[in-house]
């Protein structure tokens, strides 16, 4: 018999769960993504979307392992890596992974999701760690590469035309005003 892993739960918060629940068997099982990912998607079953999305977290994690660890120790200050739980430690990961190499997700999306996913697999306070770390990562890679951490794509691009266009409104004031 096989489970479903898909149900009314939006494809892309399901498809963190099963992130989570790869990275932590890599993580804690030392095992190899491709020796993880067989074994679990034989045993449920999800859609191709579900499995293309948590195969991209995953493997862009593993790929990007040391990377993402040195973003997440910096925002750990004395509180190495291997002291975070192991729920912990891979959400982040998924999360600072997303944050990082994943310019067509929101910052806040990712900041979401991922605590959404510690508060129903961490501890009561895993929601409020998580949100606090990613935070300031976010903060400060928005300022190294200028991608926004919570404002929908187009939004700055529409209100940088509005006060364009109010710049030239009153320079013609102006200008009538000289005029006349």
């Amino acid at each position: 018999m096989t489970r479903s892993l898909t149900g009314s739960m939006g494809t892309r918060r399901k498809a963190r769960e099963l992130s989570l629940q790869v990275l932590f068997q890599v993580d804690v099982g030392r095992l190899s993504l491709d020796e993880v990912f067989g074994n679990f998607w034989r045993v449920g079953k999800s859609s191709d979307e579900v499995r293309d999305f948590a195969a991209r977290i995953c493997r862009g994690v593993v790929e990007n392992l040391e990377a993402v660890d040195a973003v997440i120790s910096k925002y750990t200050r004395n509180w190495g890596i291997e002291r975070i739980s192991n729920i912990d430690r891979n959400i982040l990961r998924a999360a600072v992974y997303e944050l990082l190499y994943c310019p067509d997700i929101p910052y806040k999306v990712s900041i979401n999701e991922a605590i959404e996913v510690g508060k129903k697999y961490g501890t009561p306070d895993s929601g409020k760690f998580i949100n606090g770390i990613l935070d300031k990562i976010a903060k400060e890679t928005e300022k190294e590469t200028g991608k926004e951490t919570g404002k929908k794509k187009g939004k700055g691009k529409e209100k940088e035309k509005e006060k364009e266009k109010e710049k030239e409104k009153e320079k013609g004031t102006d200008e009538e005003q000289d005029q006349g």
